[in-house]
């Protein structure tokens, strides 16, 4: 059984850290016949269940759910990989005769499978060292200058303090000889037909912060920590890993290394948060097409009657 070519569209559900999504999208899945595919960096990790709020099978209330627990956090999990495995989820979820629902907070995955990626190289672990090395010497903030003389556009972008994504763009031109930001031009639509985007964005931020605080509070409560400490039992991991720099896990990492004690660890944990937060919801402002609802005014059942009501009218 195929689904209408109406349905054929896929549905996003976006929305920052903490906000509700995984209540909503639940329940709007079930309204309509959809499956949910995750679109979340850390939710991707086996192990990584507690530091994530990864949802249990009896929160998932029946409804399959794709792209958790594919890969162990000692693995790489790229952009290019998300988009092929999303694009085949979508495939294998038509073809059971139902709706796509793609929900979560990684807004480059978002951005990566509606407008495409560019071809970039893989990263190359010698040409990363190298960098690493001359920063070490010279500092990021002449890195950055290294940079903003072969892609001025991605130097404007990129701040000087943020040695990850300053390496990666160097690293980009050091491997193709070309800037990243002239390769990110390059990409098209992977899905055949445009998303239909809605996003939960709490309307006082102060709401979103306490519930960020009262879930990591209940993370610890949970045996968050005990689940790192097994996760660096099982695997072999540093904390330089893209697994162990989720937010949450850095900061234990950090407490279990014996370099902050639990409360520093908390309120490191709660404030990088906050940050991520932050970042999603400046993301989500600057998408378009997309209609946002307070989730912190709407519950859960009015939040999903907006959505179908504007299924509806389309």
């Amino acid at each position: 059984m195929q689904v209408s070519s109406d349905e054929q569209a896929v549905l996003f559900l976006l929305g920052p850290t903490a906000c509700g999504k995984t209540s909503c999208s639940i329940q709007l899945a079930q309204s309509i016949n959809a499956e949910i595919i995750s679109v979340d960096s850390a939710l991707v990790y086996r192990g990584m269940n507690i530091g994530t709020a990864k949802p249990s099978l009896q929160e998932q209330d029946g409804v399959p759910h794709h792209l958790i627990d594919v890969c162990d956090p000692d693995e790489a999990f790229s952009v290019a990989r998300f988009c092929d495995a999303a694009l085949l989820s979508i495939k294998d979820v038509h073809a059971r005769g139902k709706r796509a629902l793609l929900t979560g907070g990684t807004m480059l995955y978002f951005n990566a499978l509606e407008k495409g990626i560019a071809p970039l190289p893989d990263a190359d672990a010698a040409t990363r060292t190298a960098l690493s090395q001359q920063a070490e010497k010279i500092g990021w903030p002449a890195m950055h200058e290294k940079l903003a003389r072969v892609d001025p556009a991605a130097a404007a972008r990129i701040h000087p303090n943020d040695p990850q994504r300053l390496q990666r763009a160097l690293e980009v031109y050091e491997l193709t000889g070309s800037a990243l930001s002239e390769l990110q031009k390059q990409t098209k639509p992977l899905l055949d037909t445009p998303p239909i985007k809605f996003a939960l964005v709490p309307d006082d931020r102060a709401w979103l912060h306490k519930r960020i605080e009262y879930r990591f509070n209940q993370m610890l409560d949970n045996g968050f920590l005990d689940e790192v400490r097994q996760l660096r039992a099982e695997y072999q991991l540093h904390p330089a890993m893209p697994s162990m720099r989720s937010v949450g896990y850095r900061q234990a990492w950090e407490h279990l290394a014996g370099e902050t004690d639990l409360a520093t660890m908390t309120n490191r944990a709660s404030a990088a948060t906050r940050q991520l937060a932050k970042r999603q919801i400046t993301w989500i402002r600057s998408m378009d097409a997309l209609q946002k609802i307070s989730c912190d005014k709407a519950s859960v059942t009015q939040q999903v009657d907006y959505v179908l009501h504007q299924l509806e009218e389309r």
